[in-house]
Order: structure tokens, then sequence, then C-alpha cells
């Protein structure tokens, strides 16, 4: 999908340096990318913290299974 973004020459070459890329487009692409990696596995780790994942084995289960 091809969108404008108006973004400062300076973030730009920023961020395509960081990126290891050589051009824009798939520096941008890129980065975009891990930053919506990141904050899945955020909210992720979120919900694991909370409990929101019901595993219904024990970890003294999971350990003979390991044996």
């Amino acid at each position: 999908m091809r969108i404008t973004v108006d973004i400062e020459d300076e973030i730009l070459n920023d961020l395509v340096g960081m990126m290891g890329e050589t051009k824009k487009s798939p520096a941008i692409a890129k980065a975009v990318t891990e930053y919506v990696k990141r904050q899945k596995a955020k909210e992720f780790g979120r919900l694991l913290r909370q409990g929101a994942f019901d595993y219904p084995v024990l970890n003294e289960e999971l350990e003979k299974c390991d044996a």
C-alpha cells in the first residue's frame, strides 16, 4: 500500500541508518513492522502477567513429562 507521510529529513536519514537500509521506503516499512511486533509482544506479556491464559497443567506435571 502506498501512502504519503511527512517526516523531517534528519529523522528519516537517521531511520534509514538505524534500520540498516539504503532506501527510505524499506527503512520505513521495517521500522513500522518492528514497532507493531514490539507492541504485540508487550501486550502479550501484559496478558500473561494478568493471568489471561489458563493452563490446566501444573509445573510439577510438566517436569514429569520432561523426564
